[in-house]
């Protein structure tokens, strides 16, 4: 007799629509009609998913067993949290910011209490949520905070081209005094960390791009290079980490340098992410590196014009969806 080992079944994964009056909707319930590999359990309001299915004119079965989520075309799992105020969509309501919040904090804990695999969030709409009352920088800080982790690192990810960012949601004027080599080691450790344990590359190569033109034209354009990125980068390449730079960020995002590195480190988010998009815009995937679990997002917003028109294109949430897969 031939005894097997017991078939180990992976918790599906927890996903947020994000803002009820986006596009966030939409895009789960495109992405349903098809049969799935992997579970997914919804953390948002049932009735929401309902009429939107509707105005788009999609079939959508809820079902409410969260221990046994559904992979069948045209059903899904959701673990329902009330909006306080019905939706029209493309139409804001600050009414429904805790709501946003709500599902964020059920699906954070469930992933630390092993409940789901991963989480997949639709985009939010900063703004409203800070009208609001409630102070918020976005997805990341949240999840970090709420994960009660030291840091995270945001990495963007398209195809190939992989991107981390040193800062994320700072005024460009603030970015400098931002930047330390405490911060930029912890964050560089979390990358190379993050590259090894969620993508699989043993030795990863990590291209760090200067924050000046000409990464400071030895000094005459700024300091930060000499003062704070090299000594961060030789300290990190003396414990045998592949670090390459820094480097003028013009000359790095050149394919040639591009084919040398597994990701690019960069100094600023809109230093980093406007290549990233021009590349991979509507396929693009937003991970968050150094939490306890897989957590990947759409690289758009909320398209408010878009809600419930059927022209949003789901190939950025489809995406997130894959790779989340594939790193839990």
């Amino acid at each position: 007799m031939v005894f097997r080992e017991p078939t180990v079944v992976k918790p599906g994964l927890a996903v947020t629509p994000g803002e009820p009056a986006g596009i966030g909707p939409d895009l789960l319930v495109a992405l349903i009609q098809t049969t799935r590999t992997t579970p997914l359990v919804a953390i948002a309001d049932a009735d929401l998913l309902s009429q939107r299915a509707s105005q788009l004119g999609l079939p959508l079965v809820i079902e409410d067993d969260l221990d046994h989520p559904t992979t069948a075309p045209g059903r899904l799992t959701v673990c329902h949290v009330p909006m306080a105020a019905p939706v029209c969509p493309g139409e804001l309501d600050t009414a429904n910011a805790p709501y946003v919040l709500e599902t964020l904090e059920i699906s954070t804990a469930g992933c630390l209490d092993g409940k789901y695999s991963g989480l997949v969030t639709g985009p939010v709409q900063k703004s409203i949520i800070n009208e609001a009352g409630f102070p918020f920088t976005g997805h990341t800080e949240f999840l970090r905070d709420h994960s009660e982790v030291a840091d995270v690192v945001m990495l963007l990810v398209a195809d190939e081209l992989r991107v981390g960012l040193a800062t994320t949601h700072l005024p460009l004027r603030e970015v400098p005094d931002a930047l330390s080599r405490e911060l930029l080691e912890r964050r560089l450790i979390l990358l190379l960390d993050g590259l090894r344990q969620r993508f699989q590359l043993t030795a990863p190569r990590v291209l760090v791009a200067g924050l000046n033109p000409h990464a400071g034209e030895g000094g005459h354009l700024g300091r930060e290079e000499i003062e704070i990125i090299t000594p961060v980068c030789d300290g990190l390449r003396a414990r045998g980490e592949r670090l390459i730079g820094p480097m003028p960020a013009d000359t790095l995002f050149t394919p040639a340098v591009l084919e040398t590195g597994d990701a690019v480190f960069a100094m600023y988010h809109d230093q980093g992410l406007p290549v990233l998009k021009h590349v991979g815009f509507g396929h693009a995937v937003n991970v968050t590196l150094g939490l306890p679990f897989v957590r990947t997002s759409v690289d758009h917003g909320t398209a408010l014009d878009l809600a419930g028109s059927g022209r949003a294109d789901p190939g950025s949430f489809q995406a997130a969806v894959a790779l989340a897969e594939r790193m839990s």
